[in-house]
């Protein structure tokens, strides 16, 4: 049986993470960014809340500083962190980015190298190499079991997309695992949430696409804290949207689900998802101290990561900063 966590052994790095917060991006700093008026005057205005000095940098560049960025944080906390498990839970995705990256660069007989990411848990040549070794003894069994299952079903039916499906569920699967061995619910609360949010995602994708219900099924995630059972006919309506959804982070979501069901515009419904789970992050915000502390830093990280890249690649490619306001999700403060 795991050891039991107490709270109160997350007071020094709660209060550390705290003090953070007066720094972090908030929605205001992001769109001062966008006005700037041009790339470095953006990037300098950053660098003003502790962020690299990316003024100067090619897309590439901005991307590497990032990455770096990101890297030190999970050092930082992989040394201090109560339950590692938090730090596996944000750094699994990465993982089974490449994963996915490996088993369809190989199905397409291309290299995925330029697109592999260094802040999973696993390296990318590691991981290359037990695929192509088919040895995966060293791998986590969850992702290792998923790439040689998808990697023989693209081999079988030439389907990338059928393969993505495996590697989703097989992700999924293992961060709620992962979550369940932390003593706080919390954290199993976020990756539910996440669940939810794909979920909802993939009903109104799949009813727009005009998708079957057996593609439906194979791309629903288990373990949600919103049943799923209804959508085994492959069809879901607006109302059923926001029955299911209505009481939950999702109710805004669920109605503009609802209006692309009927050929309303999906970035909305999509910006609208990812702005929920940031308002169930809420709670982390406003608890004092604890695990929930650490998982709020740390989407609220990966969450500005993410909008810092969209805006600083945006306007080196010329992109008109009024259509990258329309894509800045809520941010943590």
């Amino acid at each position: 049986m795991s050891k039991k966590i107490s709270d109160r052994e997350y007071l020094y790095m709660s209060a550390m993470l705290k003090a953070r917060e007066a720094e972090m991006l908030t929605r205001d700093k992001l769109e001062r960014m966008l006005s700037a008026g041009s790339f470095n005057d953006a990037a300098k205005l950053l660098q003003e809340s502790g962020w690299p000095d990316m003024s100067g940098l090619n897309a590439a560049g901005v991307d590497k500083a990032l990455s770096q960025r990101r890297a030190e944080i999970y050092a930082e906390l992989e040394r201090t962190v109560p339950e590692p498990a938090i730090l596996e839970i944000f750094r699994a995705k990465y993982d089974y980015h490449n994963a996915k990256a490996i088993v369809k660069g190989e199905g397409a007989a291309v290299s995925a190298e330029h697109i592999l990411s260094r802040a999973g848990r696993i390296e990318p040549e590691k991981l290359e190499a037990a695929f192509h070794e088919d040895d995966f003894r060293y791998i986590p069994e969850k992702l290792g079991t998923a790439m040689a299952e998808a990697k023989g079903l693209l081999a079988r039916t030439d389907n990338p997309q059928a393969a993505d499906f495996v590697l989703d569920k097989a992700y999924f699967a293992e961060i709620l695992a992962l979550a369940k061995t932390i003593t706080s619910p919390f954290a199993l609360a976020y990756v539910r949430t996440l669940i939810d949010s794909a979920n909802l995602r993939t009903c109104v994708r799949c009813v727009r696409m005009g998708k079957d219900p057996d593609f439906m099924r194979d791309a629903l995630i288990d373990g949600g804290a919103v049943p799923m059972d209804f959508a085994v006919r492959g069809s879901v309506t607006a109302d059923e949207l926001n029955e299911l959804f209505g009481s939950t982070v999702f109710s805004q979501a669920a109605a503009l689900g609802g209006t692309a069901l009927e050929g309303g515009p999906i970035t909305l419904f999509e910006r609208e998802c990812d702005n929920a789970v940031n308002r169930f992050l809420d709670t982390a915000r406003r608890t004092g101290f604890g695990s929930e502390v650490v998982v709020g830093y740390l989407a609220a990280e990966e969450n500005a990561i993410t909008a810092v890249r969209m805006i600083l690649t945006g306007l080196l490619s010329g992109i008109d900063p009024e259509r990258l306001k329309e894509r800045l999700r809520d941010t943590y403060v």
